[in-house]
């Protein structure tokens, strides 16, 4: 268990926070798979039939896995964010929400993709759905930073993951403005999503938290070991 000192003027703690994130990503990329199973195979009554009824769950498969994926980036990015932020106030804990909120839309917009891909809003809604969730993951960060909510972490540095973070702000817009015509194809962009990230930050990651050691000899000048 990772180890770290409270932040001296902490509201509240941020474990409780991140521990209900962790909870609300994993429901929501399990949700995905029903999207699956509401496809009908129709009624094979042989091994080619039904090969043809698989291959056309080829969109709806692709869908699941490529919004699974990118839940899996969003929650990568929540758990490296919640390595260095240790304290949440209000308006952290409601920037936070907003971005669960549109987390847990994302069986739903996924779905709408799956079984409405011909129609304009069918193809539209789940890269909005994910441009605007990762926009917030971006927006908890900034916010970490200005309200001094991250502890043993430079405020270069801190600036500097800021700036890498962007890049599935940016990723997640472009494949939003492409969606019109590629509809979820567009999320294979990223791809390129560890490149620019390294591009953006433009140095070697800050060093980690602290350590248990570590945390423990701090106490004895005053700081307490933990998670906020």
């Amino acid at each position: 268990m990772i180890r770290r000192r409270s932040h001296p003027a902490a509201s509240m703690s941020a474990r409780r926070t991140e521990a209900f994130t962790d909870g609300v990503f994993a429901i929501a990329a399990t949700l995905l798979v029903l999207g699956l199973t509401d496809q009908s195979l129709g009624s094979p009554t042989n091994d080619d039939e039904l090969a043809r009824g698989l291959l056309g769950l080829a969109h709806p498969l692709f869908s699941f896995v490529i919004s699974f994926l990118i839940l899996c980036v969003m929650w990568m990015t929540h758990v490296r964010q919640f390595e260095w932020i240790v304290r949440i106030d209000d308006t952290g804990m409601w920037i936070n929400n907003i971005r669960l909120l549109l987390v847990v839309l994302v069986p739903f917009t996924s779905s709408l993709d799956t079984s409405h891909s011909d129609l304009l809003l069918g193809r539209v809604l789940l890269p909005v759905n994910f441009f605007l969730a990762i926009v917030m993951g971006w927006l908890q960060w900034a916010w970490a930073v200005r309200s001094g909510a991250i502890a043993d972490l430079t405020r270069d540095d801190a600036r500097r993951l800021g700036r890498a973070s962007l890049s599935a702000v940016i990723l997640s817009a472009a494949a939003m403005v492409l969606s019109p015509v590629l509809g979820s194809i567009g999320f294979l962009l990223f791809a390129f999503d560890g490149p620019l990230t390294r591009l953006l930050r433009g140095a070697d990651d800050p060093l980690s938290p602290p350590s248990a050691s570590a945390g423990e000899s701090d106490a004895a000048d005053g700081d307490v070991g933990g998670r906020g």
